[in-house]
């Protein structure tokens, strides 16, 4: 009995039929029922019948020995890279506390996705195993290492498997630290895989598809409405969530998408006023030193100056302000402190469309002599992870915060209906 064969279960006079999947806990079997909702049962007096051994095989070839996983390779195909960190596309219920939690490898989700058969060739590997709120600088660089890794050792794509809250800050992070000339695609789901409603399928399929087409960038690849038709393709220095739990959760800030997957007819398409890194155009480089000491902080009205002032020593801090880039004027004081004793600060906005400008009024023209750098129209998030990656990489980060690297920033701001 293995995972993805289709099973007869009877524990207490109960019976469940479905296909087992794998188990967050020892004590349990998991099994997806026909409804699409997953049931728990305690393995202890439970009488289990194998009705079809290896229902969700990872390719079409595929089978389950006592060795482990066996992936045949067809030459015909290209080869996907499918790297897991964990989040809800690789999470199941754990059946010890009722929640959900990421315990999937990048193995496990293939057999999960079925509708990947057939498709690629697949090489998995996991580089972490958390729910995206934990993730962090080590971890980033491990994944970019990986990345990296997988490239050089022949991947015609790259598909990352992330949590969907802190995705921005990955593939904004790793639009910065690697120059790849194959598609690397972050995606996602809002709602784990034992939920009918789950959109882990199609976000992987369409994913799937964006790692073996034409654009070699680092992007976001979710749905892009709710329902289940095709899946938006956005920059990953331009992509914010921004909304906890609809499946078309994700939007280009500033823009369109730069590209779609179409579900049913996996056609994918570009915007073709978008400048785009093709693919076989960039060199394969890495440059994976972070400095994590990067702190971003939301101005709000009547901030205590001591929020800013614990700052000290800090080597960056990017502040998130009101309108063209402004905090309350008692403020610019304890700034001036803090790049007088060497910090980076960056000023970026809270709102979702423009662009800092501290030139129009008087606070913006103090914080400029105080020192502060002009965020443009970056993302805050995305300013956060440049400014981490400029500080251990460039001789000067205030001009390379200036300077456009991976899409992050745009020439001018356009109003929507200009646009």
């Amino acid at each position: 009995m293995h995972s993805g064969d289709r099973v007869r279960v009877e524990r207490d006079g109960q019976v469940n039929e479905g296909v087992l999947l794998p188990s967050s806990t020892p004590e349990h079997l998991v099994v997806k029922l026909e409804s699409g909702y997953n049931v728990g049962i305690e393995r202890e007096d439970a009488d289990v019948e194998v009705l079809e051994s290896d229902v969700y095989a990872i390719d079409g070839n595929a089978g389950e020995t006592e060795e482990g996983t066996e992936v045949a390779f067809d030459d015909d195909l290209p080869t996907i890279a499918l790297i897991s960190t964990g989040g809800t596309i690789a999470s199941t219920v754990d059946y010890r506390t009722g929640a959900v939690t990421a315990q999937f490898d990048a193995e496990d989700v293939l057999r999960a996705v079925p509708d990947l058969a057939g498709r690629a060739n697949y090489r998995g590997r996991v580089v972490a195993n958390i729910l995206s709120e934990n993730m962090n600088p080590s971890i980033w660089r491990d994944l970019a290492a990986a990345v990296h890794e997988e490239i050089a050792a022949g991947a015609d794509g790259v598909v990352v498997m992330h949590g969907t809250d802190t995705m921005q800050y990955s593939a904004s992070v790793l639009s910065f630290m690697l120059d790849t000339p194959v598609p690397v695609v972050f995606t996602g789901s809002q709602r784990s895989a034992d939920r009918p409603s789950s959109d882990n399928v199609m976000n992987a399929v369409c994913a799937v598809e964006a790692a073996k087409a034409d654009v070699a960038e680092v992007m976001v690849c979710m749905h892009a409405t709710q329902s289940d038709d095709r899946c938006a393709l956005h920059r990953g220095t331009r992509v914010r969530k921004a909304h906890t739990s609809r499946r078309d959760a994700f939007e280009t800030v500033g823009g369109a998408p730069i590209g779609h997957v179409d579900y049913e007819s996996e056609t994918v398409s570009y915007d073709d006023t978008a400048a785009l890194a093709e693919r076989g155009d960039a060199d394969l480089s890495l440059d994976p030193a972070l400095e994590p000491d990067v702190e971003l902080v939301t101005f709000t009205p009547g901030m205590d100056p001591a929020f800013l002032e614990m700052l000290e020593g800090r080597a960056g801090v990017v502040i998130e302000g009101t309108g063209l880039g402004h905090v309350n004027s008692g403020l610019v004081d304890v700034i001036d402190d803090l790049t007088d004793a060497g910090t980076t600060v960056v000023m970026t906005s809270q709102c979702l469309g423009g662009r800092v400008c501290d030139r129009v009024y008087d606070t913006g023209r103090d914080l400029l002599d105080a020192g502060v750098i002009e965020g443009e129209d970056l993302l805050p998030g995305t300013a956060k992870t440049k400014l981490m990656w400029a500080l251990a990489n460039t001789d000067s980060p205030a001009e390379a915060m200036r300077t456009p690297l991976a899409g992050e920033l745009s020439e001018r701001s356009v109003p929507e209906s200009a646009q």
